[in-house]
């Protein structure tokens, strides 16, 4: 890694919002997680788990840029949202996010994850890795892209509510 770069970015806080961002998602604060993407950030979750190289090639369970993100928000807000009746809640377990690469205006981090979603009597529980692409920005640290790997990602999954 360039020495450089390292220094521009502190790994604590870089670790940190990885962590921060899933504790928003876990406490519902929605508005607050979509703060933490940049302009131009993704929320992608691929078909074909860590084989699939990019998200045009190949479909994916879900590419969605800010905009569509905040219209998934509104929906999950919605008092008439039939899908949140019972309301649905998540829980993330993390293990500690580790730096893949620093770059001079990015960071990668690779974080493996338990999601238990609730809904009701039901729980859905999936496994995989994340990839956070952060970017600093006049904001502060950034989501560029949430890459969400699943295990097994290619298999049928039942409806997920919330954002993984």
């Amino acid at each position: 890694m360039n020495e450089l770069a390292i220094t521009a970015f502190d790994e604590t806080a870089l670790r940190a919002l990885v962590v921060n961002e899933a504790a928003l998602l876990d406490e519902r604060r929605f508005d607050d997680w979509l703060a933490l993407f940049a302009e131009d950030g993704r929320y992608w979750v691929p078909l074909l788990g860590r084989l699939q190289t990019d998200p045009h090639s190949h479909n994916s369970l879900a590419y969605e840029d800010k905009l569509l993100l905040q219209l998934r928000i509104e929906r999950l807000k919605d008092p008439r949202a039939h899908s949140q009746h019972p309301r649905s809640h998540c829980q993330h377990v993390l293990q500690s996010p580790a730096v893949e690469a620093i770059a001079a205006d990015t960071a990668t981090l690779r974080t493996p994850f338990l999601y238990i979603e609730a809904r009701g009597e039901q729980q859905l529980m999936l496994a995989g890795s994340y990839q956070h692409t952060l970017v600093r920005t006049a904001e502060g640290l950034r989501i560029r892209q949430k890459r969400v790997d699943l295990l097994e990602a290619g298999r049928a999954l039942p409806a997920v509510q919330l954002f993984i």
